[in-house]
């Protein structure tokens, strides 16, 4: 997983990066016809990175969650999605999503950026990263029909000279399913 540099500690200590999470209502009743108020969306901010997801394509049954992570700094980097869940050598862990509930994967998660191979430092392990910048990713849904559920967001941030921010794993943000749409509720 790399080295948590203390400047980031003290951020996250201070609560400087903790989570701000903004969740839409927005449902979306069919296709993705372009409008923004049709798209599903909910976003939040942790441990350096903004994420913001989305339901395109919906058509009652079928869909795909799209998830935009930016690091909140230039020179960072994600993990790839290909990187197994522990990491390599306990080193870095994979961007990830994964829904629960009434959605379920109807192929397999996918980035827009290429992966590239890494040496950690004080190993040989080669690990799979993707070039500084945002990556955004896309997984293909379907559901069991209308009901609760959620996505499980995970991701690591590090970069070539001051380390990693302490990983994300399994934060959740709620989704549901009704007869008109699926819609990200807000908490509450």
């Amino acid at each position: 997983m790399g080295e948590v540099r203390p400047r980031f500690a003290r951020a996250l200590g201070a609560g400087l990066l903790s989570t701000a999470v903004l969740l839409s209502v927005a449902s979306c009743t069919g296709g993705d016809d372009g409008r923004a108020a049709d798209v599903p969306t909910a976003s939040f901010t942790e441990n350096g990175v903004a994420v913001t997801l989305r339901v395109t394509g919906w058509d009652g049954a079928h869909g795909t969650l799209t998830a935009d992570f930016v690091p909140q700094e230039k020179g960072f980097h994600l993990y790839s999605v290909d990187l197994p869940p522990q990491g390599v050598d306990g080193i870095g862990r994979p961007t990830a999503l994964a829904v629960h509930g009434t959605v379920r994967p109807h192929g397999r998660l996918t980035a827009d950026v290429p992966v590239r191979k890494i040496h950690s430092p004080g190993t040989d392990a080669l690990l799979p990263v993707y070039p500084d910048g945002p990556v955004t990713t896309t997984l293909p849904l379907t559901a069991d029909g209308s009901g609760a559920g959620y996505v499980s967001v995970g991701y690591a941030l590090c970069n070539a000279t001051e380390g990693c921010l302490i990983p994300v794993q399994d934060h959740r943000v709620p989704l549901a399913v009704t007869d008109d749409g699926i819609a990200f509720p807000q908490p509450g």
